[in-house]
């Protein structure tokens, strides 16, 4: 086979990547014998991260479509688990479907009604319904009974028979509350979500504790110093107001984007962060090095949570 100067180019550059002669990468292009497996692998690989399209021969057949339901993208914690199960969904021949809701646009149900219609051969659900104890999860039961494989990332239903995978947020919310102890603050304010959500009890539990632990303040304290509100920029904003009223130095967000908002309340007054008023998010969202200062934040270990929800039994099988 004639090569174009262009195609050369790009072999030679395939060839770098790799670490191997263009007649290798020739070899492996046109799916010919006499070439290691790992060094097949490799040109394979190499192909993936320079964004060259895999000719049609060597791309693997579809081992079957799994939806991936998750909440709007503007907080971008949501893309990051998206990026990596999908990711991690392709190497091993699935084909995800995102699924992304918004308010006022499609539902949960009407997104797996969809799904079913498809024939996924499994459903990935983050921070969804399963998250809500407000919520009706028959829906979850009925999705088991099918039977479909089903993980749930961030969130926990009891009597459902399916993977959860999340982190522990009142550890997390411990540990964010003992760092500004340890900065010397005592007054020291919770903002997060609606109680109603699994996650958001978790941490709130997770505060309570260690504040009792560290400061001592009784729970009638505590509870002018917590703070539940909507998730986003906005409702850290408002809340944070609140908790400055109250006279807070320190305050645990329940996201990265309600600390935003905790910020921008604090400048709004003439604040400076961390000078007059220390904060801490939750999530430690890819964007977030690069606020004025750097936000401190706990950090939710999103690639290994993925892997665990991709790679578990129930989705694969």
């Amino acid at each position: 086979m004639r090569y174009s100067a262009a195609m050369r180019a790009r072999l030679s550059d395939i060839a770098q990547q790799a670490d191997v002669s263009e007649a290798t990468v020739s070899r492996v292009l046109n799916d010919r014998p006499g070439v290691a497996p790992e060094t097949r692998q490799a040109v394979l690989t190499a192909l993936d991260v320079l964004g060259y399209e895999r000719p049609a021969r060597l791309r693997k057949r579809s081992a079957g479509l799994v939806g991936l339901v998750t909440p709007e993208l503007e907080n971008p914690i949501f893309p990051a688990f998206a990026q990596v199960i999908e990711s991690t969904l392709a190497q091993s021949g699935f084909t995800p479907v995102l699924c992304t809701q918004t308010p006022g646009g499609v539902t949960e149900d009407e997104y797996v009604e969809m799904l079913l219609d498809r024939q996924v051969s499994g459903i990935v659900f983050v921070s969804g319904l399963h998250a809500d104890t407000a919520a009706n999860h028959d829906r979850y039961r009925s999705l088991i009974t099918r039977p479909l494989p089903v993980v749930m990332i961030n969130g926990y239903v009891p009597g459902i028979a399916a993977p959860f995978v999340s982190c522990d947020d009142r550890e997390a919310t411990e540990l964010a509350v003992a760092h500004l102890v340890a900065l010397g603050h005592r007054r020291i304010g919770l903002i997060t979500g609606p109680d109603r959500f699994v996650p958001v009890q978790r941490r709130v539990a997770g505060y309570r504790a260690a504040m009792q632990r560290h400061t001592g303040l009784t729970e009638a304290e505590l509870a002018e110093l917590a703070e539940l509100t909507l998730f986003g920029v906005e409702g850290g904003e408002a809340a944070a107001s609140r908790l400055l009223d109250r006279g807070v130095t320190g305050i645990v967000s329940g996201s990265d984007l309600m600390a935003l908002g905790a910020i921008r309340a604090a400048r709004q007054r003439g604040l400076s962060v961390p000078g007059d008023l220390s904060v801490v998010g939750y999530d430690d969202s890819p964007l977030m090095a690069f606020t004025d200062p750097p936000l401190t934040t706990m950090r939710q270990p999103v690639a290994a949570m993925a892997v665990a929800a991709t790679g578990c039994r129930m989705v694969v099988s």
